[in-house]
């Protein structure tokens, strides 16, 4: 697909790492950008400077989704373009003993079903309300193409560590679904791929102290570094423009492979 100011595209997540990188990066090629997220004030302030649209969306709810979807279409047109960066974690044990009473807990379902509704079922309502979006466009190129979407996943959908089960439960299923997606979508004309970062520069890890940040770094085969924003966002360009690029899901995690803890 080429990228230029006839195409639109929505990047949800968009206000901040990975999601703010691809948005830029879009941005950068003439695309017109609307962001979803809940952070409206540095949501507006990217769209601001990327000439976008800014959408408060939270993709858990069907007509906060369908809102966002409503107002980046009238402002920009129908996207050909979905990158889903929307997302959270926790860190729970399945059940665990309290080192000071001997207390047994186990993992309070609500918040793993919180997590579940964000990273995997807020990604799918996304990708269904877009592609029947895509579907009313005029198919473009020698092979018909309608829309390309991108999806994010981690690498602990296949090195879940300890406490993270909810998260690696919904990354998992972001991986599962993206072939039979990109499946249903062929004879459309709407590819689908996933990505699988490792350990990036993102808001969250900001935050971390310094020994932290470099024991991270360490634990990287090659390069010893945190991935960057704009790392991810480079990939997610390739997967959109490159038309023979469909139903994958590749890790981006300088060869790292998540120990237990």
């Amino acid at each position: 697909m080429k990228l230029d100011s006839t195409v639109a595209a929505v990047v949800t997540g968009g206000a901040s790492g990975l999601g703010e990188a691809t948005a830029r990066a879009l941005a950068a090629k003439g695309v017109k950008v609307a962001i979803f997220d809940l952070q409206a004030e540095k949501g507006e302030k990217v769209a601001a400077e990327i000439g976008g649209v800014f959408c408060e969306v939270n993709v858990t709810l069907d007509e906060s989704v369908d809102a966002g979807f409503a107002k980046a279409r009238a402002a920009h047109g129908q996207e050909r373009v979905l990158v889903n960066c929307a997302g959270t974690a926790n860190g729970i044990k399945t059940a665990s003993r309290d080192k000071n009473t001997g207390e047994i807990k186990h993992f309070p379902l609500d918040a793993f079903n919180w997590v579940i509704q964000i990273n995997l079922i807020g990604t799918f309502r996304c990708i269904a309300k877009s592609a029947a979006g895509m579907m009313t466009l005029d198919p473009v190129g020698e092979f018909g193409e309608r829309g390309a979407m991108v999806n994010t996943a981690s690498v602990a959908a296949e090195d879940g560590q300890i406490g993270q089960a909810a998260y690696s439960a919904s990354k998992g299923g972001v991986v599962g679904m993206t072939l039979p997606i990109a499946r249903d979508l062929m004879s459309e004309g709407i590819r689908v791929n996933t990505i699988l970062p490792g350990i990036f520069e993102t808001p969250l890890l900001a935050g971390l102290p310094d020994n932290v940040r470099d024991a991270l770094s360490a634990s990287v085969p090659f390069p010893k570094r945190l991935g960057q924003p704009n790392e991810y966002a480079a990939l997610a360009l390739t997967m959109i423009e490159t038309g023979y690029f469909n139903g994958e899901d590749v890790r981006l995690d300088g060869a790292i492979r998540m120990a237990p803890r």
